[in-house]
């Protein structure tokens, strides 16, 4: 069984893959989308979204991590893949799911979902591209304005070339609403002969059992809800017999990631944005920890990283010796 960290803009990136990798339970990570317009990016632009591409396009943990891209241009796509390629990623996706209107309105994401021939043009051309020992999969939504399309799509992923496909299994018209439709992603699997990974709404073991029922899958993609729940994958493995019992983290346990991710926030973001980042992750992990939600309360209304450290200071345990040194030189 195995289990991937989603890409979310502007949520999990760089920081949150460090730090839920340090947990437990993840076999691989997908990044952000890096947008492919109309040109080759230099590799600065690759390694601003994926950093890990500086350290073998794995988390400080050791998790892999494939880069994705996004874009509607085979051609452009292909380029930018192979330049890609030269600095060694764990694998390239390829991204059909994104509902942001500034994406779709520019023919990318789950826009592409309307065009299957277009889709398959687009793995085909990019796994042309890239060398053979180089993953490219792919992750899409059921569909754009409905799911009538969605076997096509992903038949179209697969006959492109693509060794996994991963399905979020709602359309861009449902949005991150409830519920997910697992049982569309039983019959993507059935006209599909790669991989399928089951995604959308999994924020509990109990979520994860029926996900597997009624998806056939036995591979998981996680996304808000191992933000929420740092030990999901970690407890989804063990209720399926994949690791050894041990206790979810605790408020305690999960201190000195709290440390770690803000020491990574203050190296790495702009200080406007430095205070936002970390109230979004306490308001998704007050859904689990009743102590998060009492810091969400005391900071939300708090836009000086100063005096949010000043906080954390009084309220968290002490950090670590070397994050201490970080927010020092910070």
């Amino acid at each position: 069984m195995a289990i991937l960290l989603a890409p979310m803009e502007g949520l999990l990136d760089f920081a949150l893959r460090d730090v839920l990798t340090r947990v437990g339970g993840i076999s691989h990570c997908v990044s952000e989308f890096i947008r492919i317009t109309d040109t080759v990016l230099p590799e600065r632009a690759f390694k601003r979204i994926v950093p890990e591409l500086h350290h073998g396009s794995r988390t400080p943990a050791g998790v892999p991590v494939r880069s994705q891209l996004l874009g509607s241009d085979p051609a452009c796509l292909a380029d930018n893949a192979a330049k890609l390629a030269t600095l060694d990623p764990a694998g390239i996706d390829l991204n059909f799911g994104c509902p942001a209107k500034v994406v779709n309105r520019h023919g990318g994401g789950a826009a592409l979902l309307q065009e299957p021939e277009l889709i398959h043009r687009i793995v085909h051309a990019v796994r042309l591209a890239v060398p053979t020992h180089i993953p490219v999969s792919a992750k899409m939504r059921l569909g754009f304005d409905d799911d009538a399309q969605a076997e096509d799509c992903a038949h179209a992923i697969a006959s492109g070339g693509a060794s996994e496909l991963v399905v979020h299994a709602r359309t861009k018209a449902h949005g991150y609403r409830p519920p997910a439709y697992w049982d569309r992603i039983a019959d993507i699997r059935e006209v599909v002969s790669i991989p399928v990974v089951a995604n959308g709404e999994v924020w509990s073991v109990e979520d994860a059992r029926r996900c597997m029922a009624e998806s056939g899958c036995t591979d998981l993609m996680l996304g808000r809800g191992i933000v929420s729940d740092p030990g999901l994958a970690l407890a989804i493995l063990i209720d399926q017999g994949h690791a050894p019992t041990q206790q979810a983290p605790e408020w305690t346990d999960l201190q000195p990631l709290l440390w770690h991710f803000w020491s990574l926030i203050l190296t790495r973001i702009e200080p406007r944005a430095r205070h936002g980042r970390m109230k979004q992750w306490l308001h998704y992990l007050r859904r689990r920890y009743p102590q998060a939600e009492d810091a969400y309360l005391a900071l939300r209304t708090i836009n000086d990283s100063r005096v949010m450290e000043a906080w954390m200071r009084e309220h968290l345990a002490t950090p670590p010796a070397h994050t201490a040194a970080t927010l020092m030189a910070a």
